[in-house]
């Protein structure tokens, strides 16, 4: 699951008490109105129809199934929104329970703050597998924040020097070219990340921009340690960061990568989401 999204396209909608929301929060939600029939008002200046993704929640509602504000809330601007409102699992007290640093008392933001928001990492594998760019591998608060100890770069960037007692570093010195060579390093890295996870470390993926090296590494890893399919294990980094792409050359490896992990391909990678 994608931990944050691009803030300025996220809207979270915040159906529990005010005195709770007052109290905390996730960063940049709002708190709902409701009129006095007891309907759901869409904020003052929220532009629902321009939003790529709107998350609703209330302090604990679990499924779609259930009954309550928030899937009041939900339907309230389904009407507005041209994709999909999503509702919070578990609600807040799940979420700030996983992701504490997501929570704060602070209700306005000028533009320039929530210019400046960055994203974090996507989460393959909740509380131990990440993936995601050089900038955020070199970001303390991330580091910190995900309790990251090891960290697999798929770069050809080395120039940032991590902290070597804090962190194990794992450097896959390649580029982002068709006819570069990462077969040859997937069980090495397959090792690595699942030596760090067995012992309870929590393993950041990460390549200059986050797309192509590291998601096909993540995908390697998947095929790898769960023996996914290689279209099973392309779905489920897809559904994490959907715009994840390794290139051909890299395609074809993970091709051989389920052959020689799985015995057969199985994923026929002639297909056009591939």
């Amino acid at each position: 699951m994608a931990l944050v999204v691009h803030l300025p396209t996220l809207f979270h909608q915040h159906s529990r008490a005010k005195g709770q929301y007052n109290a905390s929060h996730v960063i940049t939600a709002r708190n709902a109105k409701w009129d006095s029939k007891g309907k759901c008002i869409i904020p003052a200046g929220v532009e629902v129809e321009s939003m790529r993704y709107i998350v609703v929640y209330d302090n604990s509602t679990s499924s779609l199934q259930d009954s309550g504000e928030a899937i009041e809330c939900a339907e309230a601007l389904t009407k507005s929104s041209r994709y999909p409102v999503k509702i919070l699992k578990g609600g807040y007290q799940r979420f700030s329970t996983f992701y504490p640093f997501f929570r704060t008392q602070k209700i306005l933001y000028t533009i320039k703050e929530l210019e400046s928001f960055q994203p974090y990492p996507v989460e393959l594998l909740p509380g131990q597998l990440y993936m995601g760019d050089y900038k955020q591998a070199i970001t303390p608060n991330v580091l910190k924040d995900l309790k990251l100890s090891a960290l697999v770069n798929v770069s050809e960037d080395s120039s940032h020097m991590f902290e070597k007692e804090n962190h194990t570093v794992l450097h896959i010195n390649v580029a982002d070219s068709v006819v570069a060579d990462l077969f040859s390093r997937f069980e090495r890295i397959c090792i690595f990340i699942g030596s760090r996870l067995n012992t309870g470390s929590a393993v950041l993926i990460f390549s200059s921009n986050g797309i192509s090296r590291c998601s096909a590494v993540a995908i390697a890893f998947l095929l790898h340690h769960f023996k996914y399919t290689l279209k099973e294990s392309w779905e489920h980094v897809s559904q994490c960061k959907t715009n994840m792409r390794p290139n051909r050359g890299f395609v074809q490896q993970l091709s051989d990568w389920e052959l020689h992990t799985l015995g057969s391909r199985v994923t026929d990678i002639a297909e056009p989401s591939y």
